[in-house]
């Protein structure tokens, strides 16, 4: 079965805009953090900074594997579908551990934007630019 080149050209546009709504939501999430501690007592710092700067890195990430499909290439596709599966599996902890409200908007966010890098490369048309 072959696919269309439209069919990989609304993938890559779907993955460029879904991975970086995921850049901007982590980002999200590292402001509260920062906001967090200015307001509020934390009972572990350390683990507190641990999680800012992981969500920090991986904003920073996502937005370099948005920027990889922008520009036709392949270097964004890996930690795409990487950083997706990493969620889909933490949906799983937080739906089952009765976190629903997050856990299944997670769950179907990391799903489409896996669909969507995976199929949002073709090697045909890496040598656009």
């Amino acid at each position: 079965m072959k696919l269309s080149d439209s069919f990989y050209e609304r993938s890559r546009t779907a993955a460029i805009w879904l991975l970086r709504v995921e850049s901007l939501i982590l980002a999200g999430i590292v402001v509260y953090l920062l906001l967090a501690t200015v307001f509020a007592t934390a009972t572990w710092p350390s683990a507190l900074i641990g999680e800012i700067v992981f969500a920090s890195i991986g904003a920073i990430g996502l937005y370099f594997a948005s920027t990889g499909f922008s520009r036709h290439r392949s270097y964004g596709r890996a930690p795409a579908v990487l950083a997706n599966l990493i969620a889909i599996g933490v949906s799983y902890f937080m739906i089952s551990g009765a976190l629903l409200i997050v856990g299944i908007p997670l769950a179907l966010l990391g799903l489409i934007t896996l669909v969507s890098a995976l199929f949002g490369y073709n090697g045909k048309t890496a040598d656009y630019y």
